[in-house]
């Protein structure tokens, strides 16, 4: 027997309470040390970690900088 599709509840549960929580609160030091980027669905199938498109990413400029 199959379960049927159920829609997401886009209502929050009764019991997440959030009264004690601060807006904000690591807003700056995210700001300060990371830059997210998204990359196409093709280019992350060849690099799977962040430390593959870092150094793809110095060696392009290493490159680009040399006269």
């Amino acid at each position: 027997m199959k379960k049927k599709n159920r829609e997401p509840e886009l209502e929050m549960k009764a019991e997440y309470d959030f009264s004690r929580g601060v807006r904000g609160k690591y807003l700056q030091r995210l700001a300060k040390g990371s830059n997210i980027v998204v990359l196409d669905p093709d280019v992350a199938e060849v690099f799977k970690t962040s430390k593959m498109v870092n150094d793809a990413l110095r060696t392009l400029t290493k490159a680009a900088t040399r006269k």
